[in-house]
């Protein structure tokens, strides 16, 4: 290979290509393929550029299309077609909800039906990764391997890419050392980082856990906002606080601190998601409106910290029955559920309430 970039990297260019603005290109097996933007991160001129290849398609969740009731032939996907004098600013309210009460109207939108929606479905999943709003505009091209070489693009083989996105990344442990916490001295904390170079992920090992019996364990998603601003809106700072004070009483546990924040969409979906809550919708309703699912989480990273680690069994401290799901699943069993009931608030008491009522948590 030499100094080529592999698959996985050039993934990896693409997502900060992406973050950045910079268009991609997605080529099918027979080599034609399309460019892709996100609507995100579009410029007036980019979009400009766009509509000169020939027609253009913005790409929305079946989970949006709902929103601005556009029709979505795909299911999942939403092919809408972009008019020829339509701005950048319209994309933009198209992509993001924000302003979707204040100007409930943005249609009539027009969807195309029949022919490929793979290029639209794959391009999506692609920003997902990249964490930005899950909506991405796209013109076909002819030649598309050549055409990324003239204008300096990254090109994604689609039939590759597709199924690496839905594959779990190989986690690799980067280093250990002591880290005395507040809850006992005697902790590690373990980094990992993913080789498609996406957000590292972490564990913190609480004394010597024996690895041949079942292990107290915590899958703990990454929040900024409870975990280090101390919100009122989650009880996420009081779980982490909660796990790590239980562990250090036992002696022993192993606490998995994942990158997945605000359900795995990302600080800025966060908070986007919070600011329609303020509008009055609730946490799911919210990400719906923003075009993701439920839970964008993938727990199968903990499970392979785990098993890196040396265990098989553990006693999880959740109140959430997917994890304890995807932990068998994965190849971990769930000797016993810890629950893990703290942090309620007047702020949080409806969160708190959707997670029972629509997320199935055991509360």
């Amino acid at each position: 290979m030499g100094f080529a970039p592999n698959l996985k990297e050039l993934v990896a260019r693409a997502r900060s290509d992406l973050r950045m603005g910079v268009p991609v290109v997605l080529m099918r097996s027979d080599g034609s393929g399309a460019v892709i933007a996100a609507a995100e991160t579009l410029t007036r001129d980019r979009l400009e550029a766009l509509k000169a290849l020939g027609p253009v398609d913005l790409a929305l969740t079946g989970r949006r299309a709902e929103t601005l009731k556009a029709r979505a032939y795909d299911g999942d996907v939403a092919r809408v077609m972009v008019p020829e004098d339509a701005m950048a600013g319209w994309v933009a309210s198209l992509a993001d909800p924000s302003d979707d009460l204040a100007h409930p109207m943005k249609g009539p939108l027009q969807t195309r039906r029949g022919g490929d929606a793979a290029l639209h479905r794959l391009g999506i999943a692609l920003v997902k990764t990249a964490r930005l709003l899950p909506s991405v505009l796209l013109v076909p091209v002819d030649g598309a391997a050549g055409f990324a070489e003239d204008h300096t693009l990254v090109c994604l083989p689609g039939a590759e890419i597709g199924s690496q996105l839905q594959s779990l990344p190989l986690l690799q442990e980067v280093v250990a050392a002591r880290v005395p916490l507040t809850a006992t001295n005697a902790s590690r904390l373990h980094v990992y980082r993913p080789e498609d170079g996406n957000e590292e992920h972490y564990a913190v090992e609480i004394g010597r856990p024996d690895r041949d019996a079942p292990v107290l364990a915590r899958l703990h998603s990454a929040c900024f906002t409870g975990d280090v601003l101390g919100s009122l809106k989650c009880d996420c700072g009081p779980q982490l606080n909660a796990a790590l004070a239980q562990m250090g009483q036992a002696g022993a546990g192993v606490l998995l601190y994942l990158n997945q924040e605000g359900r795995g969409i990302g600080l800025a979906n966060k908070m986007r998601a919070y600011a329609l809550q303020d509008q009055g919708f609730d946490t799911v309703e919210a990400n719906h409106r923003l075009g993701f699912e439920d839970d964008e989480r993938d727990f199968r990273l903990g499970a392979q910290i785990l098993r890196s680690m040396g265990f098989s069994a553990v006693r999880l401290m959740t109140n959430n029955p997917n994890k304890l799901a995807m932990m068998e699943k994965s190849g971990v069993a769930v000797a016993e559920r810890v629950p893990l009931k703290v942090g309620e608030t007047s702020e949080n008491a409806r969160y708190l309430a959707v997670k029972a009522a629509k997320s199935g948590h055991l509360l």
